[in-house]
């Protein structure tokens, strides 16, 4: 079957699909308790006076079906980087080339800001992202262990 898919960066108005994704990530990680932000939080952080996110939505016949949300990280040795925090294609979607065409356009947007790349996080057990990443040349660096604390 024929889709048109279009990339374009996110807006405002596409914040409660983009919470819906966010949800069915959660879901997929076997982590659907650990998502508490507020819609409207949500929507201030990436569309208020201040941002600290930005994204893009992947269009499949017009409804929102994957989208990649990043910010950017500053690294006292590289410098200003590309963070992405999260890429999702919808289950029904995948393998027809969305995820390819956000992690392109991840990619054009850190050449086109001058960033010194790009940076994010794989679960271990998620051996299709792995194999994807793969096929970039990506370095998989198993030598850091992730830290959080939680302040609320």
């Amino acid at each position: 079957m024929e889709h048109e898919i279009t990339i374009r960066r996110a807006e405002r108005s596409d914040c409660p699909r983009l919470m819906e994704l966010v949800h069915e990530l959660a879901l997929f990680e076997k982590a659907p308790e650990q998502v508490v932000v507020d819609p409207a939080h949500f929507e201030e952080s990436g569309f208020g006076s201040n941002p600290v996110w930005w994204a893009f939505a992947g269009e499949v016949n017009g409804k929102v079906e994957a989208f990649a949300l990043y910010y950017i990280r500053y690294s006292t040795w590289k410098g200003q980087r590309l963070y992405l925090e999260d890429l999702i294609v919808t289950e029904e979607f995948r393998g027809i080339g969305l995820g390819k065409m956000l992690f392109d356009r991840l990619l054009q947007e850190t050449r086109d800001k001058s960033f010194s790349g790009m940076v994010w996080q794989v679960l271990d057990w998620n051996e299709p992202a792995i194999q994807f990443y793969k096929k970039y040349k990506a370095d998989l660096d198993a030598g850091w262990i992730n830290c959080s604390i939680e302040t609320s």
